[in-house]
């Protein structure tokens, strides 16, 4: 397909809450050698943003002020080392992911059919569900710095965390090694299905949303803390609190950014004022605008 090169671009059609400033230049690289030559080209002080399929990610309205390195489409590759590791590159889909390694007879992966985001981001945020997270599965990762340098490293060179994880300052996943365990076809494939039809019972599917909103503090869901304050359906704007899952805000009604952020404010004081919990935001927030 080649390299993009876009500028003055709406970042609401990249984002999956549909929301979002432009950018002042967007790039999508055609292949990880193309990646590095950019980056290397970039001003030292340029600020950059990594978007995949933009989930876990709210965009100011004013927009972000610097270079979007989009994911979506790029850096797509998976392939399997040896009969229990695979690498995958920064930009392929979890889903993908989680049905390339079922076809492999390789477990440990399944919760990740319905993360709604790449690999990249999954690493980023320590992504997880049904008792299971990303990092579980690493055994090692390739990261880039803004030189255009890689490096390999090892998970023991980050602190990792519940939804968190903290390296090296301005390094960018690119690739991870992953090592999973064997099963039958037929048991990973059930576990899947299973963790589909419990995410479409119980999530707002096919709405406009990041994913979970806040993270579960210690002990607790976030979800069913805001529900017994009463904020399910609460709106701001076109901003709504999901009826279906409490932990999910939706773009209901041509939502901007500024809807969604007030909403995120007033959920985080109301439960803080009924349980003495102030929530955490799973998503990022960036950009100009608040």
């Amino acid at each position: 397909m080649g390299s993009e090169l876009r500028y003055d671009v709406s970042l609401a059609e990249y984002t999956s809450w549909r929301v979002g400033g432009k950018v002042r230049c967007l790039y999508r690289p055609e292949d990880k050698e193309d990646l590095l030559a950019f980056l290397a080209s970039l001003p030292e002080n340029e600020p950059i943003l990594w978007i995949g399929h933009g989930s876990n990610l709210l965009v100011r309205d004013g927009g972000f002020p610097g270079t979007v390195i989009l994911l979506r489409g790029a850096l797509d590759e998976i392939e399997l080392i040896t009969p229990l590791r695979i690498r995958v590159q920064a930009g392929v889909n979890c889903a993908k992911l989680a049905r390339v390694a079922a076809r492999a007879g390789l477990t440990g992966g399944e919760f990740l059919a319905g993360i709604p985001g790449t690999f990249g981001g999954a690493l980023a945020l320590n992504a997880g569900a049904f008792g299971s997270e990303t990092w579980n599965l690493v055994h090692s990762v390739e990261t880039v710095d803004r030189t255009g340098t890689i490096r390999r490293r090892l998970p023991t060179e980050f602190n990792i965390g519940y939804r968190e994880v903290k390296g090296p300052v301005e390094e960018w996943f690119v690739e991870a090694l992953l090592e999973l365990t064997l099963d039958s076809v037929d048991a990973i494939e059930h576990r899947i299905q299973n963790f589909l039809s419990t995410r479409a019972a119980t999530q707002p599917i096919g709405q406009p949303s990041a994913g979970s909103t806040f993270r579960n503090p210690p002990g607790d869901f976030a979800g069913r803390l805001i529900e017994l304050t009463g904020l399910k359906g609460l709106r701001c704007g076109g901003a709504e609190v999901s009826p279906k899952h409490a932990n999910f805000i939706v773009n209901s009604n041509n939502a901007t950014a500024t809807d969604i952020e007030m909403l995120i404010d007033r959920i985080q004081n109301e439960v803080e004022r009924n349980f003495g919990v102030r929530l955490i935001p799973e998503v990022k927030i960036v950009g100009v605008g608040r």
